[in-house]
């Protein structure tokens, strides 16, 4: 953060139920800060969120059906960030294990000062097996994050 605005801004998403308000809270504070806005989808080869696609078998043919669906949502995302007056916007997708590809290799690489994210995008039953994603990245990330949340 310099001067007190950030300036690149990491936004996670895994087309979850989340993932507008998710949107919505980044692009806002992007607009807010003038920043960069980082849209990333980490997807786990033994593990696809049905948001994004619902591919198991990752041959390579499979592989890059993965990516050319998950590249089109994101495109969709990048293009409501920049009819909403966001002027720097970046797609990203990365494969490997979410907690560890947010928190530390993507901001690390990238330099983000803020990420933004949904507090339950995963299921119930993945949460007890594998622990929050977001709780995960609250604790370890070396920069500040915000957690959206539906307010009902």
């Amino acid at each position: 953060m310099a001067n007190g605005t950030y300036q690149k801004i990491l936004v996670p998403v895994d087309g979850s139920k989340e993932t507008p308000l998710v949107m919505k809270r980044a692009i806002q504070a992007a607009l807010n800060n003038d920043a960069h806005l980082d849209i990333l989808n980490v997807a786990q080869i033994n593990q696809v969120t049905e948001g994004f696609a619902t591919l198991t078998d990752m041959s390579d043919g499979k592989t890059h059906e993965l990516v050319q669906i998950i590249e089109k949502r994101l495109r969709d995302l990048e293009q409501q960030a920049k009819d909403a007056g966001v002027k720097s916007v970046a797609i990203h997708i990365r494969f490997g294990n979410p907690k560890l590809v947010i928190s530390r290799d993507f901001i690390r690489d990238h330099h983000n000062d803020l990420i933004v994210m949904g507090g339950t995008g995963t299921s119930r039953i993945e949460r007890l097996l594998l622990g929050s994603t977001t709780g995960y990245v609250v604790r370890m990330a070396k920069c500040d994050v915000i957690v959206a949340r539906q307010h009902k």
